[in-house]
């Protein structure tokens, strides 16, 4: 006689299955997953272990020197007919002093003992102030280049551009408010002066100085024009043997200047 097979009543709907018993005992995954955690940080304390004690055998790299010790600079020239101030004092010159000399005026033809370039601040602190010393310290704390433009026409008439960028326009402020505060002096302007035309007040001014006349010496008269863009002053400096310096000639000078920057 065949054994009956019991059909299993058909499932209501909404109700879930019954679930299967696939429970293990918790004792026994908790004890697996520390096995598990304890073998990994024994392997990465064993891998640490043998990498120290292999680099500890090992012979140290030597590391690489800090500095240069064959930089490719051009080496100073001698002194002759075919140097000049940049090739006699090749170290002292970075690329972006070019940059500032560029925005000189050009020197005019016909003149004599021109120069146009960067410079130094010693060499044009020795030049500049009375104290080369004094006036080197606070300056070349703040300055970032300088470039000079200078030539004489005939025996009686000397022109200097100076153009100083500072590293910031703070330093440029200083600068000139300094020269502001001096030019007044007897032993230079010998008055205020005036606002220099065309710029704010507080950006541009200028002087032409008392007549000087001393025995044995030629009369001389100073015209000077100063003025401050950003962290650049700008200064234009026309010195007169003959007594008489002619303003006019000055602020174009001061203006086509003030073009190039």
């Amino acid at each position: 006689m065949e054994r009956e097979q019991t059909i299993p009543e058909p499932q209501k709907e909404g109700e879930s299955a019954p679930e299967s018993d696939t429970s293990v005992p918790r004792r026994r995954v908790r004890r697996t997953a520390f096995l598990i955690a304890g073998a990994t940080a024994l392997g990465v304390l064993a891998g640490t272990i043998t990498g120290y004690a292999v680099q500890y055998h090992r012979e140290p790299t030597p590391l690489p020197p800090l500095a240069q010790q064959n930089m490719a600079v051009p080496q100073p020239q001698a002194m002759n007919d075919a140097t000049t101030k940049r090739s006699i004092n090749a170290n002292r010159w970075h690329a972006a002093d070019e940059e500032l000399a560029k925005k000189l005026v050009e020197v005019p033809g016909g003149t004599h003992d021109g120069f146009s370039g960067p410079v130094s601040p010693d060499a044009f602190s020795a030049d500049y102030f009375v104290e080369p010393a004094s006036g080197l310290g606070g300056l070349g704390r703040k300055i970032k280049r300088i470039a000079t433009a200078r030539w004489a026409e005939g025996d009686s008439d000397f022109v200097e551009i100076h153009l100083l960028q500072f590293r910031d326009r703070t330093g440029a402020e200083d600068f000139y408010s300094g020269v502001l505060d001096y030019m007044p002096d007897a032993e230079q302007a010998g008055n205020a002066g005036k606002e220099f035309p065309g710029v704010p007040a507080d950006f541009g001014h200028m002087w032409i100085s008392e007549l000087r006349q001393k025995p044995g010496y030629h009369p001389m008269r100073l015209g000077r024009v100063l003025v401050r863009r950003g962290d650049t002053v700008m200064s234009v400096k026309w010195t007169d043997t003959r007594g008489d310096v002619d303003e006019k000639a000055l602020v174009e000078l001061a203006k086509r200047q003030m073009e190039r920057l």
